[in-house]
């Protein structure tokens, strides 16, 4: 076969995958096709040289991602998509570079999922914050692997995941009569998710709270809290004040706490007299204490995105620092250098937002709380951090009205019911005008507002204390998996330089391993 049209072959079998891939979530949400997309992915890489798989992984990366955050174009602008897009693609891309030395590996399959794994964990992390959007476990929610977050975390989901899919790329390719390993590593790993279904995680409440999630909504379009930010917390103070008359005249519970979403104040509620005032009026109403989402101040370059606890009696205490903000969305990098380039995303964002640091849960009405800040809840280390250091129950503060008209929220809402599993604890989400909702620790939705609209949700949780596998484990399955790739590359590496010094073996002593690949002939490479 030409190797022009051998490679087309495989530029359109990665496109196809990557198109697959994204139909696996929100706003299709076919989850099932994961690990065809994954093994289609693999199956364009096999046989190929390294150059030839960065090109492909890189069509599978653009056809993924491009459709994947497709929200971006229209919610942040095209500029933004493009470039968020572009950068992650190369992840595949190098990923697809890497693939084909690991598949000539004995049990390759093994190889080529820690790989994916890596690429997954290093691009959660990097550049910058990095973006985690996209990850295998993220598409499993309402599915019979979703309680294996619990046990293994986002990480070990998505390594089973692209193991699955390696393994159906064995069976297809596999020497006659050499499948059984192929297939008896697909029933182990299916009978992996089967016992995490039948026996998932549980821990015995140790305590309960009631507590109002108030989502205010947002005037004007919908999609901007800067169209009439004053109104936007005047509707959250408003909503809590009434929620309190309501708890007066005995048809509401008291709750123990409230939250409110971030940007509930999009200007420093400590030095606006009006935002201020409306915050201790709904503050002394409810008469407990409220954990607003507040931009506060640094200094003439910087400001901080955080969840304040204000108390009726002590008035605003602990704070939780957004973690990750959004590189040329919440800040410049490199703005010394970038500095006289004042356009586009440069004119748009006057300060630097810093990111917190703090990996201790905040204190509300007596418990310990984990708190994240709208693409916080997508990253392993916040919540993970916070619960392993004692809290017993999860907040997410998110603005979101930015996507509101776009798949993000769900996309970001089952992130969040992920996350409830993964921890083992009662999430509740507040947004300023959706997705807010209260997600059990099985990832069942309890109570969910409709988006563009004004709701308390009030509703009891449940507290608990004990840690889930996930939590306990931390990022070390990603560090391990990480090793595991370098290891795979190394012996990779070493048995190309053995084979170019040995030279080619005769015919009748080359091995006939079920788990190695057949050598890819000259046509299968692009010189």
């Amino acid at each position: 076969m030409p190797r022009v049209l051998v490679l087309l072959v495989r530029l359109a079998l990665a496109v196809g995958s990557g198109l697959l891939l994204a139909a696996s979530f929100e706003p299709v949400g076919l989850p099932w096709l994961l690990p065809f997309a994954v093994a289609g992915f693999f199956l364009s890489v096999r046989g190929a040289r390294s150059r030839v798989g960065f090109v492909v992984g890189l069509a599978f990366g653009i056809s993924f991602y491009f459709t994947h955050i497709v929200w971006m174009r229209s919610s942040v602008g095209a500029d933004a998509w493009v470039g968020l897009a572009g950068v992650e693609a190369l992840f595949y891309a190098a990923l697809g570079a890497i693939l084909p030395p690991l598949s000539r590996l004995p049990l390759w399959p093994l190889w080529v999922a820690a790989a994916w794994s890596t690429m997954e964990f290093v691009r959660s992390a990097w550049p910058f914050s990095g973006m985690p959007w996209g990850r295998l476990a993220y598409a499993v929610i309402d599915t019979p692997v979703a309680p294996s977050m619990a046990y293994v975390g986002a990480t070990g989901v998505s390594f089973g995941l692209a193991l699955l899919g390696a393994l159906l790329t064995w069976l297809l390719v596999a020497r006659r009569g050499r499948h059984l390993l192929g297939v008896a590593g697909i029933v182990a790993v299916l009978a992996a998710i089967a016992v995490a279904d039948v026996r998932p995680w549980r821990a015995g409440e140790t305590g309960h709270l009631q507590v109002a999630a108030v989502q205010g909504n947002v005037p004007g379009p919908g999609n901007d809290v800067l169209y009439d930010h004053r109104q936007v917390t005047r509707n959250h103070a408003e909503a809590t004040m009434k929620l309190a008359g309501d708890v007066r005249a005995g048809t509401a519970k008291a709750p123990d706490f409230v939250l409110w979403p971030e940007n509930s104040t999009a200007v420093d509620p400590f030095e606006d007299g009006a935002d201020n005032a409306a915050i201790v009026s709904a503050v002394q109403s409810a008469g407990v204490p409220v954990v607003v989402g507040g931009m506060v101040n640094g200094d003439a370059t910087h400001v901080y995105n955080q969840g304040i606890v204000w108390d009726p009696a002590t008035g605003p205490g602990q704070r939780y620092t957004k973690h990750h903000p959004v590189p040329f969305g919440e800040y410049i990098p490199f703005r010394d250098i970038l500095n006289g380039w004042n356009f586009g995303r440069l004119a748009i964002i006057g300060r630097d937002m810093v990111a917190g640091t703090s990996k201790d849960p905040i204190t509300v009405a007596g418990t310990k709380v984990a708190d994240a800040i709208c693409f916080d809840v997508a990253y392993d280390d916040v919540l993970d951090d916070q619960v392993a250091r004692g809290a017993r129950l999860v907040t997410v503060q998110t603005s979101n009205a930015t996507f509101i008209f776009t798949h993000q929220i769900e996309q970001q809402f089952a992130i969040t019911r992920l996350r409830a599993i993964e921890t083992g604890r009662y999430v509740v989400v507040a947004s300023t005008n959706g997705l807010s909702g209260v997600i059990a620790p099985d990832g069942h939705v309890v109570a969910k507002a409709q988006p563009r609209t004004t709701t308390v949700l009030d509703e009891q949780v449940g507290l608990l204390d004990a840690l889930t596998p996930a939590v306990r484990m931390g990022a070390w399955p990603g560090r391990a998996l990480s090793v595991v790739t370098i290891v795979g590359l190394v012996l990779a590496a070493l048995t190309r330089r053995r084979r170019r010094s040995v030279g080619p073996a005769p015919q009748h002593d080359v091995p006939d391993a079920p788990d190695a690949p057949d050598a890819p002939d000259q046509e299968m490479s692009l010189t």
